[in-house]
């Protein structure tokens, strides 16, 4: 992802990191916006580098359930620069 409106350094490696991890688990855009509970086009949005959505704490929560690990395996190590 090379760069989106208004998503810091931080909000772009969750977003990655969240892609990484539904496209391992062969999982499509709609069917995980579903599993979240939300709009058809939500994962769609935030995956896309022209679009403002952004995944929140909650959204985390929900992604960990989904995907059977915990909200931390989203973020990094360490502080993003």
């Amino acid at each position: 992802m090379k760069s989106k409106p208004h998503a810091s350094k931080i909000d772009l490696y969750v977003i990655e990191r969240v892609k990484e991890m539904r496209e391992k688990a062969q999982m499509r855009q709609i069917d995980l916006s579903h599993h979240l509970g939300l709009a058809d086009s939500f994962v769609s949005n935030v995956e896309s580098e022209s679009q403002r959505h952004k995944y929140n704490i909650r959204h985390l929560n929900d992604l960990a359930r989904i995907f059977n690990c915990s909200p931390k395996d989203f973020l990094p190590e360490g502080a993003v620069e």
